[in-house]
């Protein structure tokens, strides 16, 4: 109708008034930009949007702030929360201070808390991170549309499936969207894993940002995996998941912390 089109309008011209910075990142191919350009929330969605057509690899975006008690702020443009993009916001805020290793404070979106991450720089211009993750609000196994049950893993920002079976790309797609909705889910991942051979496929849907990506690694999603099977075994979990781009560790001990490492490496920084 009539308003909605005046309202894109008035957004669409908001928009091309303002130049927006951005870096592109890798971290383990999943890659993410970061705009460091103030946007307000209503509009991200819109600008992410376009940043995304103008980065055709991207899998995700969010904004780059900065507010009291952390050394940086990240909102995804979906609210949802990010391992991999809490990562790479740590090598800017460690880049614009010039500094090689540390640990950083990231405000994430969808994080009760601000997540710390150490970083340091390989002499290959990379960087390696390990993130203290989020611990999940739930670990369970559900009964979902189509299936008897599955484990769930609950984060406060997004929601994991874990399939240890494979799964058709049209049905997994169908499913999500399905599932997302019986979960009451911000965000949901599908983990297809294959525990024997320390595999995993990820399949991630953000309905507010209206993405819906087979992503070439899931930060959030590996973290999934190790919190269930430390749950499943009762001990502490170190693995280390190859993905489509590349692997993941996760360490998930008895008391409950969660680390994840990986690497991280800037693409870019422009303007658009």
């Amino acid at each position: 109708g009539q308003p909605a089109a005046g309202e894109n309008q008035a957004v669409t011209e908001k928009l091309s008034e303002v130049n927006i910075s951005y870096y592109v990142l890798d971290p383990t191919s999943n890659i993410t930009i970061l705009a460091e350009t103030p946007v307000p929330v209503e509009l991200q969605p819109s600008v992410a949007s376009r940043l995304m057509l103008a980065e055709p690899e991207a899998e995700q975006a969010g904004f780059l702030s900065s507010e009291p008690g952390c050394d940086i702020t990240l909102r995804m443009a979906g609210g949802e929360f990010c391992g991999n993009a809490a990562m790479s916001a740590a090598v800017v805020a460690a880049t614009r201070k010039g500094e090689e290793s540390g640990t950083v404070t990231v405000r994430v979106s969808g994080a009760p808390h601000p997540v710390t991450v150490k970083i340091k720089k390989q002499r290959d211009g990379s960087w390696l991170g390990t993130v203290n993750m989020p611990r999940p609000i739930g670990v369970r196994c559900m009964e979902l549309p189509g299936f008897t049950r599955l484990p769930v893993v609950s984060f406060p920002g997004i929601t994991h499936v874990i399939v240890e079976f494979p799964m058709e790309k049209g049905k997994a797609e169908a499913l999500i969207r399905e599932w997302c909705a019986f979960l009451g889910a911000d965000a949901l991942g599908i983990m297809i894993l294959n525990r024997a051979e320390s595999r995993l496929h990820p399949l991630v849907y953000v309905p507010s940002a209206g993405t819906l990506f087979w992503e070439n690694s899931c930060a959030s999603g590996t973290t999934a995996v190790g919190s269930f099977l430390a749950a499943e075994s009762g001990k502490t979990v170190e693995k280390t998941l190859q993905q489509p781009g590349g692997s993941l560790t996760i360490a998930a001990s008895e008391t409950g912390d969660l680390l994840l490492s990986g690497a991280v490496r800037i693409r870019k920084h422009a303007v658009f």
